[in-house]
């Protein structure tokens, strides 16, 4: 026997803008930038184009090796439930928000591609949300494969 959930997200595609940081001052992810040859200006021409996607959870889409998920339940304690209180209460109050009201809307986090490797660009809390209540998050999926950038480190 199943059981069921009231709960719901209702996902939404972010906007760019307001994850610009993680690009351009997220030390995890500047190897992944560079190694890909990806500057904004590709991301920002592209990103429209991206698709809203089912993002199971998993540590690839598409069969896509996603780097920075951190999928496993493992990996939950170590990067969110045993973070400095700071960056917790983001999710703690996505989570109190969601128990009381029964439904969110969230931007979908945001997953790269690009040569056969993605990055979860941004978004951990709120997939971490949907996957501990059991939801399957959707995620703005943005291709960025094509024309090799050249790209200065920053």
């Amino acid at each position: 026997m199943l059981s069921q959930s009231a709960l719901t997200i209702k996902w939404r595609q972010p906007d760019l803008q307001e994850e610009r940081w993680e690009f351009f001052n997220h030390p995890a992810k500047q190897e992944w930038y560079q190694r890909q040859c990806v500057s904004w200006e590709r991301i920002e021409t592209r990103f429209a184009a991206g698709l809203l996607m089912p993002y199971p959870r998993s540590a690839q889409i598409n069969g896509i090796p996603v780097a920075l998920s951190y999928h496993s339940y493992e990996e939950y304690q170590t990067w969110l439930a045993k973070a400095k209180r700071g960056y917790r209460k983001n999710y703690s109050r996505m989570e109190d928000d969601l128990q009381s009201s029964g439904t969110l809307s969230l931007k979908a986090p945001i997953i790269l591609t690009c040569g056969g490797e993605g990055l979860l660009y941004s978004g951990y809390r709120r997939l971490c949300l949907a996957w501990n209540y059991g939801m399957t998050p959707y995620v703005w999926l943005v291709t960025l494969d094509g024309e090799r950038d050249v790209v200065t480190p920053v």
